[in-house]
């Protein structure tokens, strides 16, 4: 069987077989049958998340149709596909003329894979994107199709693949909006910590951009759905100054592959996200990990963490810090408070990043951090459990939705404790 991995190529997966089920009764079918399953999505996991020792499921073979699902508590809902990409799904929206609330910085990866790991935006009013769902359906250990909601959706919603095989969500949308994009030179680490959470709050959305060495913070990419002068103000204020040109938070990358920027006016979907759909995201060959703490300890986790950029230079591309407002689902990074975002892209060498992911939770774990369930983090479900108020209650769901085991891996044996 030919070699399968992941979008980094960091893991080559496991799995005796990949299926592509063409109907949910197939999916039903293909669970209730195999003594280990998971879900495959889009394959921007970078660990060993969605891999099993039976079959994975990949959604792409099933209908791709987005229905407009009326209302839910008086917002405006759409049903849509699992597998679907999100930039794909922007597709679907903008004829309609509505928007999601918030995108993450890769428009390539898929809607159920995206929410079930808590990957998120940026904004300090913004939450993940798993907190625009507000009804979902799976098929559970059983092979039985499920619809949830109320207290059990919000334990379901950052799932991690562990309560069945999600094969639709419905999702909050609003009215079509525009966004703008500038990016800041120039700041200051003083400026920054001077005035964190009032640059980081200054726009829609905003991500600070640093390689943690040296005076200069690096860039601030300011996404605004207001006037860019009032939105860039504060930064104004602090000694930054607006780029002349389109820039790559990475040096040396394409700037080709990142969404417009200078101030010119576009649609939601072209300017929330970093990077373009279809051009080449970050530095493709990488390893990713992020932490999420609460946005009260963030000066305390910038100082510790800007103590160990000499360690961390030769291996990191670059690293990003956005804010996530705080919701109230079961196995969000976001869960219970506001959180501040301290994201890593590494260079593709495992043990290397291993050794100072270590490095970084011995600082970054006593402050209340808690990983990016979808990158590469060490903490084993001993260290995160107690992170996590409702991590009983989430593990009593998965033992009902899922009584044989059959979405248990090793991700989950060492991470989830089951």
């Amino acid at each position: 069987m030919r070699v399968r991995t992941n979008w980094a190529g960091s893991h080559s997966y496991q799995a005796s077989e990949l299926v592509t089920p063409a109907s949910l009764a197939e999916v039903q079918e293909i669970v209730a049958g195999s003594s280990r399953v998971r879900a495959l999505g889009s394959r921007h996991s970078f660990t060993d998340l969605a891999d099993t020792s039976g079959v994975q499921i990949s959604l792409a073979g099933l209908p791709t149709k987005v229905e407009v699902d009326g209302a839910h508590l008086g917002e405006r809902c759409v049903r849509v596909p699992a597998g679907l990409k999100y930039g794909d799904l922007a597709t679907e929206l903008v004829p309609r003329g509505l928007a999601l609330a918030n995108l993450a910085s890769l428009p390539h990866i898929s809607v159920a894979g995206a929410v079930a790991t808590g990957t998120h935006g940026s904004g300090l009013r913004n939450g993940s994107l798993a907190t625009s769902v507000r009804g979902m359906e799976l098929v559970d250990g059983r092979g039985e199709l499920v619809r949830l909601s109320g207290d059990e959706l919000a334990g379901a919603v950052v799932g991690l693949g562990a309560l069945g095989i999600v094969t639709s969500l419905d999702l909050a949308v609003e009215p079509a909006f525009d966004i703008t994009q500038v990016v800041y030179e120039g700041l200051t680490w003083t400026a920054l910590l001077s005035r964190l959470e009032e640059i980081l709050g200054c726009a829609y959305s905003v991500s600070v951009f640093t390689t943690w060495l040296g005076q200069d913070v690096g860039q601030v990419w300011v996404k605004s759905r207001d006037a860019v002068s009032e939105s860039g103000a504060v930064l104004i204020e602090a000694g930054a100054h607006r780029a002349s040109e389109q820039r790559h938070m990475i040096a040396g990358m394409a700037v080709e592959n990142t969404t417009p920027q200078l101030g010119v006016s576009g649609p939601w979907y072209e300017r929330l996200p970093h990077f373009r759909m279809g051009f080449l995201p970050s530095a493709g060959e990488e390893l990713q990990s992020e932490y999420l703490l609460p946005i009260t300890r963030a000066a305390e986790a910038l100082e510790a963490v800007r103590a160990l950029g000499p360690e961390m230079h030769d291996l990191l591309f670059v690293a990003e810090l956005r804010t996530v407002a705080g919701d109230d689902l079961w196995m969000s990074e976001a869960y219970g408070e506001d959180a501040l975002a301290l994201h890593f892209t590494w260079r593709r060498e495992a043990e290397r990043v291993e050794t100072v992911v270590r490095r970084l939770e011995e600082v970054l774990l006593p402050l209340g951090a808690r990983p990016h369930w979808g990158k590469v983090f060490a903490a084993d479900a001993g260290v995160l459990a107690p992170l996590y108020p409702r991590w009983a209650d989430f593990l009593a769901l998965a033992e009902r939705m899922d009584p044989q085991g059959r979405f248990q891996n090793a991700w989950t044996e060492r991470h989830l404790g089951i």
